[in-house]
């Protein structure tokens, strides 16, 4: 391998995505329970960059919101969408003083993966290049730039597809959009660039041919697969990339030793872990910030929400939903159950048809359960309320909020009442 140079990474989020029809920025939107730019975001924090770059301009704000929590990230603005070339130019300021290898990416590529950046990083150190452009090779190129090369196959130029003569527009290898500049080579070269062009903007595609006439090394590196590398830039291939992604995730998970009964009915997102050992059945939905444990059952028809935790050995069953609950150790909630901001120990069986109601109009409140409780079919807990351990709710009880169920007491009711006081322990 190459020496090593510090690397940092600029990515462009600043488009409006006119093809989606929608005032929401494109990279805003969600693929498995994380907004597509995070997932780049993700995906460039695994090379430990000086610096990651965030490019924005149309809903900055909302940009700026889908990555609160992703790690260090600095914002650019792009005051007026120019072009790819006037985005960089934005972030520029932010790189001041960084000499090292600048990675370019798109905010709407969210399938690309970490081992594919290494790749194009390793090849661009090798040829000790001032530019690498990271290619593929598509049975149709559509709308996307075409990479040019000479006889001796050496890269010319890249030509975007409305600026693309007949002849080039034959052409299947395409831009990916992702590429590695040497950044001393990169600023002076983005200043040169013009906007005689079909679009009137300014492209980034065109700094790898000023640099090439300037006598500098620029290549084209295939990527190994087309979909981790291709933009999203309609809900068609919003919802095609997301199931490309589930596919990714539901494989990693099995590969690590849980059971997915049927991959085609069961979505995970990303921000998720799973033990080994547990069991995830058909047509279950589990969201991001979910932790299970080892050996447990989720499903079918369950609705895991964020801020779900299931201990090891707990069972989540047919139309169950959680939502900020902690499912104790071989705690079961097998049927039709409710379950939001709720604690609730160990060993305790959650009744069918059971309802956790924990808003009052204004503002949510917390359900606690203790070890070895029975909680009887269709019993309602009227948050905030607390059940002790080794109590019993009757069917169809009702506990009120602030009537706590003291430890070993039984009660039944509409509001629910105690018909049998639980030892003192």
């Amino acid at each position: 391998m190459a020496k090593s140079r510090p690397v940092a990474a600029v990515i462009l989020a600043a488009g409006q995505g006119t093809r989606m029809k929608s005032s929401k920025p494109k990279v805003a939107f969600e693929i498995c329970g994380w907004p597509m730019v995070r997932h780049v975001v993700d995906a460039v924090r695994t090379l430990k960059p000086a610096k990651t770059v965030v490019v924005v301009g149309h809903g900055r704000d909302e940009v700026k919101a889908a990555l609160d929590g992703a790690g260090p990230v600095t914002f650019a603005v792009q005051k007026q969408q120019n072009g790819t070339a006037d985005a960089v130019e934005a972030a520029l300021p932010s790189l001041k003083g960084f000499d090292g290898t600048v990675l370019v990416l798109c905010g709407d590529v969210p399938l690309v993966r970490p081992e594919t950046l290494t790749a194009l990083l390793d090849a661009h150190r090798r040829a000790k290049a001032s530019a690498s452009i990271l290619s593929v090779t598509l049975a149709d190129g559509g709308r996307y730039g075409r990479i040019v090369r000479g006889t001796q196959h050496e890269f010319v130029r890249i030509v975007e597809a409305k600026d693309a003569t007949p002849n080039e527009l034959a052409i299947r290898e395409i831009n990916t959009g992702l590429y590695a500049f040497e950044a001393r080579d990169l600023g002076s070269a983005i200043r040169k660039v013009g906007n005689k062009n079909a679009q009137g903007e300014y492209y980034l595609t065109d700094v790898p041919e000023i640099l090439l006439a300037e006598g500098l090394r620029v290549q084209a590196v295939a990527a190994g697969s087309a979909d981790e590398v291709l933009g999203v830039n309609t809900f068609a291939e919003l919802a095609d990339a997301g199931a490309r992604m589930r596919d990714r995730i539901l494989v990693s998970f099995m590969t690590a030793g849980v059971e997915v009964r049927d991959p085609s009915t069961t979505w995970i997102d990303r921000g998720v872990t799973i033990g080994r050992g547990t069991r995830v059945l058909p047509c279950t939905m589990i969201e991001r910030d979910v932790e299970i444990g080892q050996g447990c059952e989720v499903g079918p028809f369950a609705h895991v929400r964020p801020g779900t935790v299931l201990e090891d050995g707990a069972e989540i069953g047919n139309f169950v939903e959680t939502k900020k609950a902690r499912v104790g150790k071989h705690t079961k909630a097998k049927h039709l159950t409710y379950l939001g901001d709720a604690v609730i120990g160990a060993h305790t069986n959650i009744g069918c048809g059971t309802i956790t109601a924990n808003y009052d109009g204004k503002k949510k409140h917390l359900t606690v359960i203790g070890d070895r409780v029975h909680i009887g079919s269709g019993t309602v807990l009227v948050a905030p309320v607390t059940v002790g351990r080794d109590a019993t709710t009757g069917a169809g009880a009702i506990v009120t909020a602030g009537r706590d169920v003291a430890p070993g007491d039984v009660v039944v009711g509409v509001p629910a009442r105690s018909i049998r006081k639980g030892s003192t322990r």
